[in-house]
């Protein structure tokens, strides 16, 4: 699904549909072709849909973390003139909505949360990646799956070439470390804005207990599991992951 990118600025960005605003935040390695399946569906039920590409790789160095990112999504929220918003992350992106919403909680509508870093040191740090071994690079990319043919040669090729790019793969690892550091177990308590945790049951990366510690620590969130799904759900199984994120924004009224 090929929509065209917007740019204005130092923003690029997918826009689709009128309504509530969803702003999606991309993971270290996805792209906003992950979210097909979301911006197909939620702008046909009244929500406008926003994906900006996060600048992880044209990002300082110095300044590569999660709390840069949260702060560019602000100044990306703003120049668009939104004033509440459902910010919607998987991955490091949940991650960076997480921060956000700890930072500016008042522009946050709803949160929504799937295969989120933020709790689990694993999530974005371990065996951190060989250059040059593309089966090394398949098997790893399948293992985000729990179907591994969902791990396309396109995909896996995307992977490969940014981990052989000494530059992404320098800012690559400094993200991965600032995830690591940036633990959100002290925050979560203190944010009470209501949240959507969708997870695989199979996840690899953020295995099911990470989704259930959010659960717990979060004081208002709902958790909702599917089956046979691997880190990316909004990928793998798209239907399912439209109509329990849908349900779950008409039942609070978002």
């Amino acid at each position: 699904m090929k929509h065209e990118l917007k740019k204005e600025g130092k923003f690029s960005y997918l826009e689709s549909g009128e309504g509530t605003p969803i702003v999606i935040l991309h993971g270290l390695m996805g792209g906003l072709s992950n979210f097909d399946g979301v911006t197909s569906y939620f702008p046909d039920n009244g929500y406008k849909v926003l994906i900006p590409e996060l600048p992880i790789y044209t990002t300082p160095l110095i300044k590569t973390s999660v709390g840069t990112f949260a702060k560019y999504l602000n100044e990306f929220i703003t120049h668009l003139g939104l004033d509440q918003v459902i910010v919607l992350g998987n991955s490091l992106g949940g991650h960076i909505a997480l921060v956000y919403t700890k930072m500016f909680p008042e522009k946050v509508k709803a949160l929504v949360i799937t295969g989120s870093s933020g709790l689990y040191e694993s999530a974005m740090g371990e065996s951190y990646p060989k250059r040059g071994d593309y089966e090394y690079i398949k098997q790893k990319a399948e293992n985000v799956f729990y179907d591994p043919a969902i791990a396309t040669k396109e995909i896996v090729d995307e992977v490969y070439a940014t981990v052989n790019d000494r530059n992404k793969l320098v800012k690559t690892l400094a993200i991965a470390k600032s995830a690591i550091r940036h633990n959100m177990a002290k925050d979560l308590p203190k944010m009470p804005t209501p949240t959507c945790v969708i997870w695989g049951r199979n996840d690899n990366v953020t295995p099911p207990e990470v989704a259930e510690d959010f659960n717990r620590l979060l004081p208002d969130a709902d958790l909702y599991w599917i089956e046979k799904c691997g880190h990316a759900a909004m990928m793998e199984h798209p239907d399912e992951f439209n109509q329990i994120l849908h349900k779950w924004l008409k039942n609070r009224n978002f």
